[in-house]
């Protein structure tokens, strides 16, 4: 049997309506007209002789194939466009001030940076760990060009949803005192206003027992045994327990994890780069 071959423009007009959400928003961003991506996927669907995409009224939804077909796309883009800055680009150089969570940096920025720095070497990367809510204020302010933080407001590039799961101490069971003792973030955190709004919910008494703004301080609370906290499940550390219903506590929301430049950062080819890769990398491997 033979199959067609799959075009570059193919791809790039079906992973721009994805992250674009239609094709009217896509449009701009592959320089094409809307009834040209339309027929650019139509084209795509043709090739592979399925259907990709569901058409609604406002967002296009992918179908089962769509989103088996979503990582290879994003992957032959990505070597598409290393195999041209290899032999038509010029070498990125330049300084990108980067913030990250302490609880995000060895889970989701460490696959980021290793597809980052094989190809651009000479880019110094100066690295700040802080809460979301000090990351933020400092984009802002043009402090730092880039950060991966948990967003409070429409603000930055969505990537996935992260679990905020409940953690415990097996050797102290914390969890049946009452009131319950609890260890928490800065005032302003969104997994203190997480933990309280659910226990507000549920009706259980609570104490606030420990603040700390570092993701160890919370750890060291819980391994005493001096309270529980409310942790992102990727820095949860394995002697610890996920706690749930059976020890009396309601779910979490979860967090939007996004990526956020700084207006200053605009236009700097390294930031561009940084920033595209760490959407690339995370929309396909983060939680979601």
């Amino acid at each position: 049997m033979t199959y067609q071959d799959l075009q570059m423009d193919w791809l790039k007009c079906f992973v721009a309506v994805v992250d674009a959400g239609s094709l009217s928003a896509a449009a701009p961003q592959v320089h094409r007209s809307q009834s040209a991506v339309s027929m650019q996927l139509k084209k795509l669907e043709a090739a592979l002789e399925c259907q990709l995409l569901l058409r609604g009224p406002r967002q296009h939804q992918l179908t089962p194939e769509g989103q088996t077909l979503l990582g290879y796309a994003r992957r032959m883009l990505d070597l598409h466009a290393e195999t041209q800055a290899a032999f038509h680009g010029k070498e990125l150089t330049g300084r990108i001030r980067l913030g990250v969570p302490d609880d995000y940096a060895a889970t989701y920025l460490t696959p980021a940076l290793k597809r980052f720095a094989p190809y651009h070497g000479k880019v110094e990367i100066e690295l700040n760990c802080e809460q979301s809510t000090s990351l933020i204020p400092r984009i802002e302010r043009g402090d730092l060009d880039l950060a991966l933080v948990s967003r409070d407001s429409r603000k930055g590039a969505f990537l996935f949803y992260e679990p905020m799961v409940w953690v415990g101490s097996p050797q102290f069971e914390v969890w049946r005192r009452d009131p319950l003792p609890i260890a928490v973030y800065e005032s302003t955190s969104l997994a203190k206003h997480n933990a309280i709004n659910t226990l507000a919910l549920q009706g259980r008494r609570y104490r606030v027992v420990y603040n700390s703004s570092s993701l160890a301080g919370q750890i060291a609370a819980v391994e005493s045994g001096l309270a529980i906290a409310v942790l992102t499940q990727c820095s949860v550390p394995a002697h610890l327990e996920i706690l749930g219903s059976d020890h009396g506590l309601g779910p979490l929301a979860p967090m939007e994890v996004t990526v956020i430049r700084s207006q200053a950062s605009k236009g700097a080819e390294a930031v561009d780069r940084l920033y595209e890769v760490l959407v690339k990398t995370l929309r396909i491997s983060g939680a979601s």
